[in-house]
């Protein structure tokens, strides 16, 4: 595990490099109440596993359980579909075209939503994504294109085709002149740790955020420190093949990184979106990068308190282990009290 712990210094210079950049929405009551009539809405549970803290060293680990989220397998499914629902608001979703890179569970929200609005969905898939996922993409109604070797190749192509086609491009992350549709989109996330902050009676001393192009880790941050101010220590984790936000944050500025490809294949995104590095520029307290080992460790640990999900959803927790020899250096203790977000199912 590699650590970096956040400095007045290294907040102010993203923050100043990212001056034309919207900071995250906080706003969780908008996207619940318009989420609320959507027949599979419903709250997700969240589990006190004295397993999980006992291997942690910690007095008390909680987890938000997001494997059954609108029975689509994820925390992905408060994004997208939130989207493509306030344009059905406006009367803009019916017959229209969206299309989307995915490594996974953003595909699905995009294609959930369109077919639940009557819109089309296209998603990019890279040569790595597998198969299966393809054909879960297609049951939902959305049209599969393969392009490029890894997912960021995958995004050009499908913002190519936006511009081609005049399609609308929905994608998970942000960049130079694309933020609005981004933007609405992690305000859905908000939902997620709305729910969590009514379900647990007091604020948590530590929240571990596991962090791809860094959307889900800057909503719940956001909302975090709207209700519940400074006290919780907010921990991003990430793959150290895919240093995104921890290469940005200690440059000072966003950073396109590289490396081999992670089996935290949902978390494997080499450059972060510009909205979520500015969220957490202000609202993170620490970035650790965990290995491929680390990152497994954390997902059998999960199994087998009966959490069964992948290396990806399972990272928050995967930091909070691997950090059991530098507790420290984050303010970890026998007295903690850890929030973790398992993000999805293991399929």
């Amino acid at each position: 595990m590699k650590l970096l712990h956040k400095t007045q210094g290294q907040a102010a210079a993203v923050l100043a490099a990212l001056a034309d950049v919207p900071m995250p929405s906080d706003n969780a009551e908008r996207p619940a109440h318009l989420l609320a009539r959507c027949p599979a809405a419903a709250v997700t549970p969240l589990a006190d596993v004295p397993e999980l803290a006992k291997a942690a060293g910690v007095a008390q680990v909680c987890i938000k359980d997001e494997r059954n989220r609108m029975g689509l397998g994820s925390f992905k499914a408060l994004g997208a579909a939130y989207v493509i629902a306030r344009d059905a608001e406006t009367g803009t979703a019916q017959g229209r075209t969206y299309v989307t890179a995915s490594a996974g569970n953003h595909g699905l929200s995009v294609a959930a939503g369109a077919q639940a609005f009557g819109a089309h969905a296209v998603v990019y898939l890279a040569d790595t994504v597998p198969e299966a996922f393809a054909d879960r993409l297609r049951a939902f109604g959305a049209l599969v294109t393969r392009h490029g070797a890894i997912y960021e190749e995958a995004m050009a192509g499908a913002a190519q085709a936006a511009d081609d086609n005049g399609w609308a491009l929905l994608s998970d992350s942000s960049w130079p002149g694309y933020f609005d549709r981004p933007h609405v989109l992690m305000e859905g996330y908000l939902v997620l740790m709305q729910e969590a902050v009514l379900q647990m009676s007091e604020a948590p001393s530590h929240i571990f955020l596991q962090a791809g192009v860094g959307g889900l880790a800057a909503a719940c941050a956001a909302y975090v420190r709207q209700a519940w101010g400074n006290t919780p220590r907010i921990v991003v984790v990430e793959p150290e093949f895919a240093p995104a936000l921890y290469a940005s944050i200690k440059s000072g500025t966003s950073q396109v990184t590289d490396g081999p490809k992670s089996s935290m294949g949902r978390l494997d995104c080499k450059e972060p979106s510009l909205i979520a590095l500015k969220g957490l520029a202000r609202d993170a307290d620490d970035f650790v990068l965990i290995t491929e080992t680390e990152g497994a460790l954390g997902a059998m640990a999960c199994a087998e308190a009966g959490y069964a999900t992948t290396p990806s959803g399972g990272a928050g927790f995967a930091g909070l282990l691997a950090a059991r020899d530098h507790q420290d250096a984050l303010g970890l203790s026998a007295k903690s009290q850890v929030l973790v977000i398992l993000s999805e199912q293991t399929s």
